[in-house]
């Protein structure tokens, strides 16, 4: 979940990599620093909290060289402080790591037994101390990485920088993705492309169990067992514009405002110009002969899964189970014939995910991946993977991602349902001519900014809030619960509304906002009932419904938010608009970090 960057350049590192490293943030802010070498000598500096803290420190107390390592922290061995930061350093030797070295306290008894103490909390303190302690045996800097590498176990992303070596970069990967960008004379790493986006294009990915040498003109890589496996240069289209707020106050209002866009994108690249059919990319998928779906994914992720799940099981009458990803490997579920799996990650690099889908590799009759990075792990490492086409997504709590990857999901459930003779030829047609309606309804509901801004103020005094939805609407509401919880601290908590009366109203009174998401749809009487349950009890509802809704059950709420009105096949994909405004409008309101908030980061790399 931290964030690396090396620079191997021609002027001075520093700059570099602090710009670098904003463009990483999202990865990780509890701490950052740098490390450079100038005429030889190691020098870093590290600063608590966000990198501007950092930046503030090199003002008084800069750092000079063309060669250089940086980091930006979410903390997970040792409390976020300055001793704790990367660089880590052990004599001349620095050290920048993403992942978890499982087996540092062995390691550690080993330096123990050599007389080397430490100073600090962290895992990766004991890379920097093993790799100088190879340096002081005589071996090279190349063959200390190499020996202190071959003793590390978890995952992790690594680059070294040595004391005496400005043209010298030593970078590894197990389990945490690592890129290696080329320029003119000039070499860089980092841990993904959008870091290295505004120095190069040209970009290789090392694979798992990687290392590589790295000079300002050469680069070799090993593979795992030592054999030279240099990796393909490629040369990607990379849209720095999306990394800038582009006159917003937030990433994520621009990336909530974004989707109407995005989703017209994702929609023409799996849909014919006519609208009549979808085309999914070689080697494409038979869902004749799918008996089973596996669905996995984290977080938002896996709120998508779970709305799928009725879309696949309804219309293609495909039976699905949906695991979370940090679960599903544990329990070491069976897999029968037939069984296609199914994985779901924005970064393509979540942990949980990755390990799920290496556990299903072998097992399962196709692995599919549903993600936003085509070059990322989970994509080269799936059968089928689908692009969800959203584009750079900055802010931690996701937004624009999650109606892609539903998108997406609701074209491959149509196209699984037609090609299984559950849907006809015209049912196809109609069910695409509503999802290329989709942009428009989204740029419709984006306009109840302002009432939702207006209701947030007053959910911004709660200290706990329900939300409530029937059908494919549960998983949006349990998504609308964690996009608050997410940013603006406000304990929250999602039902299905008929399991209310089964224990959670109890929780009910006037001082909780109960939540509704209720288009009127078939389950939408029902829905109604159990909130008449919640006013009955003093509950104060938050209806969010379209017109008929409102014309039929708005009596008696507290408010109501009226969207547009929608296919109800469609309405978890257009009824994220208001979770996320609200969610977002609440968090200003309470004046929380929108785009980054407290504990949390962007790609979870570690288990």
């Amino acid at each position: 979940m931290c964030g690396i960057v090396g620079v191997l350049g021609d002027h001075e590192a520093a700059p570099i990599l602090v710009e670098a490293l904003k463009r990483l943030e999202y990865r990780g802010y509890d701490s950052a620093g740098i490390a450079t070498i100038n005429d030889l000598r190691l020098d870093r500096r590290r600063a608590v909290g966000k990198l501007v803290n950092l930046s503030d420190l090199l003002v008084h107390e800069p750092l000079a060289g063309k060669s250089g390592i940086g980091h930006t922290r979410w903390a997970t061995h040792g409390a976020p402080n300055v001793g704790n930061a990367h660089p880590h350093r052990a004599g001349g030797v620095a050290v920048v790591h993403n992942g978890i070295i499982e087996n540092f306290r062995e390691l550690r008894s080993f330096l123990a037994d050599q007389g080397i103490g430490f100073e600090t909390d962290t895992d990766t303190e004991t890379v920097a101390l093993l790799a100088d302690y190879y340096r002081n045996q005589g071996l090279s800097p190349r063959d200390a990485a190499a020996q202190t590498i071959a003793r590390l176990e978890g995952a992790y992303a690594l680059c070294f920088l040595f004391d005496g070596e400005e043209d010298l970069l030593i970078a590894a990967r197990k389990g945490s993705p690592l890129a290696i960008g080329y320029g003119e004379g000039e070499m860089f790493v980092g841990s993904d492309a959008i870091a290295l986006a505004p120095m190069t294009n040209r970009i290789s990915y090392l694979e798992e169990g990687d290392w590589a040498v790295v000079t300002r003109n050469s680069v070799e890589v090993r593979d795992a067992h030592g054999n030279i496996a240099n990796r393909a240069v490629r040369t990607l289209q990379i849209d720095t514009a999306q990394v800038d707020k582009g006159g917003y106050k937030h990433f994520m209002a621009k990336e909530i405002a974004e989707q109407p866009i995005v989703l017209q994108g994702a929609l023409a690249h799996y849909i014919n110009a006519e609208g009549t059919s979808v085309t999914i990319p070689e080697p494409g998928l038979d869902f004749t002969s799918v008996e089973r779906l596996t669905m996995v994914a984290c977080g938002t992720a896996f709120y998508a899964c779970l709305v799928a799940k009725y879309w696949f099981e309804q219309l293609a009458r495909i039976p699905v189970e949906v695991d979370v990803a940090s679960e599903f490997r544990y329990r070491e579920p069976p897999v029968t014939a037939g069984t296609v799996a199914l994985f779901v990650s924005q970064s393509g690099e979540t942990a949980d995910t990755l390990a799920a889908l290496r556990y299903m590799a072998g097992k399962a009759d196709k692995i599919v991946s549903v993600v936003n990075v085509p070059e990322s792990s989970i994509a080269r490492e799936s059968d089928l993977p689908l692009p969800i086409l959203a584009g750079t997504e900055i802010g931690v709590a996701s937004t624009k991602a999650f109606t892609c990857q539903l998108t997406t999901l609701a074209i491959l459930a149509l196209q699984a349902a037609h090609v299984r003779g559950k849907i006809s030829d015209a049912e196809l047609t109609e069910k695409l001519t509503a999802l290329r309606s989709l942009p428009g309804l989204l740029n419709h509901a984006l306009g109840i900014e302002k009432k939702t801004k207006a209701v947030s103020r007053k959910l911004a005094e709660a200290r706990d809030i329900l939300f409530l939805g029937r059908g494919a609407m549960f998983p949006l509401a349990l998504e609308g619960a964690l996009k608050l919880k997410e940013i603006s601290y406000i304990h929250a908590e999602a039902y299905a509304s008929g399991e209310l009366k089964h224990g959670p109203i109890a929780l009910v009174d006037k001082h909780v906002p109960v939540i509704v998401m209720a288009p009127r749809d078939a389950l939408f009487e029902k829905t109604v009932s159990n909130m008449q349950e919640v006013m009955a009890r003093g509950g104060k509802v938050l209806l969010i419904t379209d017109k008929k809704g409102a014309q039929e059950a708005s009596e008696g709420v507290w408010d109501t938010i009226i969207m547009p009105e929608v296919d109800p096949f469609l309405a978890p994909i257009l009824y994220a608009i208001p979770a996320q405004l609200l969610a977002y409008h609440t968090a200003v309101a309470k004046g929380t970090d929108v785009d980054q908030p407290r504990n949390l980061a962007k790609s979870v790399t570690v288990e």
